[in-house]
C-alpha cells in the first residue's frame, strides 16, 4: 500500500510583501486550513508557506493565544473555536446583505444616485455594502473602506443615535435624516438616515451625490428607505 505523502494538499500559499510582517505570516499559515485539509504538521506549515519552523511556532502560538488554531496531543495543528465565531458573524452578515442589497438597488434606481450602508468598526466609519449609480460623477467609496466617524452625514446619524449631545445630533434625532454637503468630501452632498433592528442600531443608509445635484426628493426617499428596511429586520424607525 502506498506510503500517504506528509506534504499538505493545499497549494503552496504566498506571503504578502506589504502589510504588518507578522501578521501577514499568521495569515498565511492559516490560509493553508481547507475543507480538505483539516490539520497540519509543523512540517508542512512551515514547506507550504517557507518560514522557518522557529518562525511558524511564533505565528502558531500567537494564534493559539487567540484561539483561532489549537495544537493538538499529538502535534497537528487545527482552526480553533474562534473560526466558528467569525463564520457565525459572516453568516449573519450575509444575511443581512440579502435585504440590505435590495433596498440599496432600489433607492439608486429611484434616485439614480449612489447609495451604501455603513457601520461602526472601532472609531471609523465602515461601508458594508454599496450600490453605485451610473452617473459619470459620483464618489467612489468601496465596500470595505473605513471612513472618519467625525466627517460626513454617515458618521454624524450614527453618532447621534449612539447617545452624542449637542444641537446638531438632537435636531438629526428628531428629524431622522441628515442631508449635508462637503462635511467629509468637497463638493460631495450626503444623505444619512439610521436603520435599527429589534436589538437597536445597525447602521446608516447614505445616499452621496454632487452638490448640484441634490434635492429635497432624495432626502425623502433616503429617510423612506431607512424606515422600510428597518421595519423588515424588526425594528422601529421613530424619533429619538
Amino acid at each position: 500500500m502506498p506510503k500517504k505523502s506528509s506534504k499538505p494538499t493545499t497549494e503552496s500559499i504566498p506571503i504578502s510583501t506589504s502589510g504588518v510582517a507578522a501578521v501577514d505570516k499568521s495569515l498565511a499559515i492559516l490560509r493553508l486550513f481547507s475543507s480538505t485539509q483539516r490539520e497540519l504538521s509543523l512540517h508542512q506549515i512551515s514547506t507550504s508557506t517557507g518560514l522557518y519552523k522557529s518562525t511558524a511556532l511564533r505565528m502558531l502560538a500567537s494564534l493559539g493565544n487567540a484561539l483561532l488554531v489549537v495544537k493538538r496531543a499529538d502535534g497537528m495543528y487545527m482552526l480553533g473555536p474562534a473560526i466558528a465565531l467569525l463564520n457565525t458573524a459572516y453568516q449573519e452578515q450575509e444575511s443581512l446583505g440579502m435585504l440590505i442589497i435590495p433596498a440599496l438597488e432600489n433607492l439608486v434606481k429611484s434616485t439614480q444616485e449612489s447609495a451604501a450602508f455603513h457601520v461602526r468598526e472601532g472609531n471609523k466609519l465602515l461601508c458594508l455594502f454599496r450600490v453605485d449609480s451610473q452617473q459619470a460623477l459620483r464618489d467612489h467609496i468601496k465596500v470595505g473602506d473605513l471612513l472618519p466617524i467625525d466627517k460626513g452625514a454617515g458618521g454624524k446619524v450614527l453618532q447621534a443615535f449612539e447617545g452624542a449631545t449637542g444641537k446638531v445630533f438632537n435636531q438629526i434625532r428628531s428629524d431622522m435624516v441628515l442631508a449635508i454637503s462637503g462635511d467629509r468630501t468637497k463638493e460631495i452632498f450626503g444623505i444619512s438616515a439610521p436603520v435599527f433592528t429589534a436589538d437597536g442600531l445597525i447602521g446608516v443608509i447614505t445616499l452621496t451625490m454632487p452638490t448640484y445635484r441634490f434635492d429635497l426628493s432624495k432626502t425623502l426617499a433616503v429617510k423612506a428607505s431607512a424606515n422600510k428596511l428597518t421595519g423588515l429586520l424588526g425594528g422601529q424607525f421613530i424619533s429619538r
